[in-house]
């Protein structure tokens, strides 16, 4: 639920979309006569992270430069994809010239209209060709392109290393099954005051986010096979919520607080006092620099007793109401930043110095593809952590089956929030009358829909 992209081309007009961001001089015409253009773009790193800011508005200003005529103001919202303000906004037509879509939500884009056809305009990604075929298959419809795939990813375990030094747990074995979670979990809040041993979300559409993790693993499913009906008040189902009402009010390893929303767990994974939560590689890098982990201490393995893994990902879209010229301009961008090796997100010696984690394994939308491989090579080349410490993540990847985010996800994840609170928030909590609700309200949902 939240990520990046990359760019080339330039040229025309100047676009009137508000933006907050790197604000620019005013674009003026090039040397060849060309009109200026402006455009919006998303993800401008947050102040907080001054270092990952600095090198985004670096990126801006090599980029107009190398595009004479051409101005990018950044939107700093982060993270990129908010499912609170993402509908208003895109409904309201404020979306950026590219903006950032997450693989729930392409269909719900496209059928109505809010991303531009890009397909005469692939070309302006120079590693296209290069880009996963089933990734691009999901920005397709009816053989028109409407989007850039960008991040891809699959859910594991992420735990802190130093901590499982420090309670006595070996930090090269992490645990494979739920039993082994437990163990681990009441071990490090053993540890004293405010060490929390398993971190989960409990609201803010994340909680049923990693509810839906949850009982992908296990080998349940949050809709029947024709996306009519809601399947998650199941054996499976069930057994996610047990286990977290166990290891909080039984093992006492979660701790006392109820985390909501994205930020707060990574606050709490950040403090360098929660032991493990589920998340895919992105997670430490965000941990790292945005919440002032320490590089060294974070580990992902696979996902316990998976039968299969949450897999996701984004693509960038291109605004509609876009002038060609603007179209361009954004493709242009989107495959300077995003998609060249070497630079903007792959610019791993960069990143290096800046303190990133460099060496997670984050991102596969290229695959084994000669590019892929060039940016894996230069990962390594520059990795300032041990690549051991992903190790059986990346074992795991290669052999768990993925398993897409279901239908209506944003709308359903809302309502199982409301069961992961229940079970977190209340002793007594009635793990049957919950999923029972949550069943009824998603069953509403679903027939609304159609």
């Amino acid at each position: 639920m939240q990520r990046s992209t990359g760019l080339l081309l330039v040229s025309a007009l100047a676009l009137s979309t508000a933006a907050c961001g790197s604000g620019s001089e005013p674009a003026t015409p090039s040397a060849g006569g060309a009109k200026a253009v402006s455009i919006t773009v998303a993800c401008q790193p947050a102040k907080s992270a001054p270092k990952e800011r600095q090198a985004w508005d670096d990126d801006v200003a090599a980029f107009m430069k190398a595009n004479p005529g051409v101005t990018v103001k950044s939107t700093d919202q982060q993270p990129c994809f908010d499912p609170k303000t993402f509908g208003p906004k895109l409904a309201g037509g404020q979306m950026e010239t590219a903006f950032v879509v997450p693989v729930t939500n392409y269909n719900d884009v496209i059928s109505k209209g809010q991303a531009l056809d890009i397909t005469s305009h692939t070309g302006a990604i120079k590693n296209w060709n290069d880009l996963r075929s089933d990734h691009k298959e999901l920005v397709t419809r009816d053989g028109k392109v409407y989007g850039v795939p960008n991040v891809h990813y699959s859910v594991g375990l992420v735990y802190n290393r130093a901590l499982f030094t420090k309670a006595g747990l070996n930090p090269d074995a992490p645990p494979t099954t739920w039993a082994e979670v437990r163990e681990a979990a009441k071990k490090i809040a053993g540890l004293g005051a405010g060490y929390v041993g398993y971190g989960e979300y409990s609201g803010g559409n994340t909680g049923g986010w990693h509810f839906t993790q949850a009982i992908y693993g296990r080998g349940g499913d949050i809709l029947t096979p024709d996306n009519k009906k809601a399947a998650f008040n199941s054996p499976e189902g069930k057994a996610v919520l047990q286990t977290l009402h166990d290891m909080r009010w039984v093992d006492n390893s979660m701790g006392t607080k109820l985390l909501v929303g994205w930020e707060s767990l990574m606050v709490a994974m950040g403090s360098g006092k929660v032991g493990m939560m589920l998340g895919a590689p992105d997670v430490v890098t965000d941990v790292v620099n945005k919440f002032k982990g320490n590089v060294a201490d974070y580990g992902i393995t696979g996902f316990p007793e998976a039968k299969a893994s949450l897999s996701g990902g984004e693509a960038f879209m291109i605004n509609p109401k876009a002038t060609p010229e603007e179209a361009k301009a954004a493709l242009a961008w989107i495959d300077f930043r995003f998609n060249t090796v070497g630079k903007g997100r792959f610019d791993f010696a960069r990143g290096k110095t800046l303190g990133n984690p460099v060496g997670v394994p984050d991102n596969a939308v290229y695959g084994d593809s000669p590019t892929g491989q060039a940016i894996q090579a230069d990962r390594v080349k520059n990795a300032s952590l041990p690549v051991t410490n992903y190790e059986t993540y990346v074992q795991a990847a290669g052999t768990i089956p993925p398993k897409a985010e279901p239908l209506h996800a944003q709308e359903l994840y809302a309502i199982l929030d409301v069961a992961m609170s229940g079970v977190l928030s209340r002793k007594d909590a009635s793990i049957d009358e919950l999923l029972a609700d949550a069943e009824t309200k998603a069953n509403s949902v679903l027939a609304a829909k159609g």
